[in-house]
């Protein structure tokens, strides 16, 4: 277990991590034991998706004629429009 003194030490430690290197255990005199556990997750682009699936970028496109139409509803009409009875 790693002794952290500083605030630099422990961002240093944490730009260390990796899949490889992905548990840091570390005590911060005064405050006690930690640790810290990196979780990679995939980041997937939206274009990525696209390419993945076409209908979401056949989706997107029409989205997107649709709003320069001024076909859309804002966020608040929408929450306008709902009831406590939507929600049942």
């Amino acid at each position: 277990m790693e002794k952290v003194n500083s605030q630099k030490e422990l961002m240093e430690n944490i730009a260390n991590m990796n899949r490889d290197n992905s548990v840091f255990q570390f005590r911060i005199p005064g405050k006690g034991k930690f640790t810290l556990v990196l979780q990679e997750e995939e980041q997937r682009s939206i274009q990525a998706d696209v390419e993945a699936n076409p209908e979401l970028k056949d989706m997107i496109e029409q989205g997107r004629k649709e709003f320069k139409l001024g076909k859309f509803t804002s966020t608040s009409e929408i929450l306008k429009s709902l009831s406590p009875e939507d929600f049942r």
